[in-house]
């Protein structure tokens, strides 16, 4: 069996997925640990583009690099204890939250190995096929996803207008 280009593409972005999600976690500084979530976010926006979810991909780097992250690194900026953290980061929880982490990939593996989702019904390859327009109408439409969508801006702005107050109040 031959490996393409594109599963060797996929092998290394994954590896860097991982490993930026693990630095994500793991980092000292916060500022560090909300650009290697940027990393993160961009090597999974390569993953769903090998997948051909072109659209996908775009949201990924518009919204969650673009918006979210963005955001995130702002608030992080606009709060000045965020230079001056030499607190250990480590916490009581650390046992019970690798448990946790354990069993779910433990259940994860054992569902992937009974084939589980072979049961699944399929989605017929038509509802694929939506443009882009298509999807931009359904955000704004009434009837469809327009409130999920404005509650969405209405909470990110919230979380912008907190930032600033927490800034002022340092």
């Amino acid at each position: 069996m031959a490996i393409s280009i594109p599963q060797i593409i996929f092998v290394v972005v994954a590896i860097l997925t991982l490993a930026s999600s693990t630095m994500v976690v793991t980092a000292r500084n916060l500022v560090h640990a909300a650009l290697w979530l940027v990393f993160a976010f961009f090597n999974v926006a390569v993953i769903f583009a090998l997948l051909e979810a072109g659209f996908m991909a775009v949201v990924q780097v518009v919204l969650y690099i673009g918006a979210i992250a963005t955001l995130i690194i702002f608030a992080m900026m606009l709060t000045r204890r965020v230079m001056n953290d030499t607190e250990v980061q480590a916490n009581s929880q650390q046992v019970g939250s690798f448990l946790v982490a354990a069993a779910a990939f433990i259940g994860l593996a054992g569902l992937i190995s009974l084939n589980a989702w072979a049961s699944l019904p399929i989605v017929p390859p038509d509802a694929l096929n939506v443009s882009v327009t298509q999807l931009g109408m359904a955000l704004v439409e009434p009837n469809q996803f327009v409130l999920p969508f404005e509650v969405a801006s209405v909470l990110l702005i919230i979380a912008l207008i907190g930032a600033v107050a927490i800034a002022q109040e340092a």
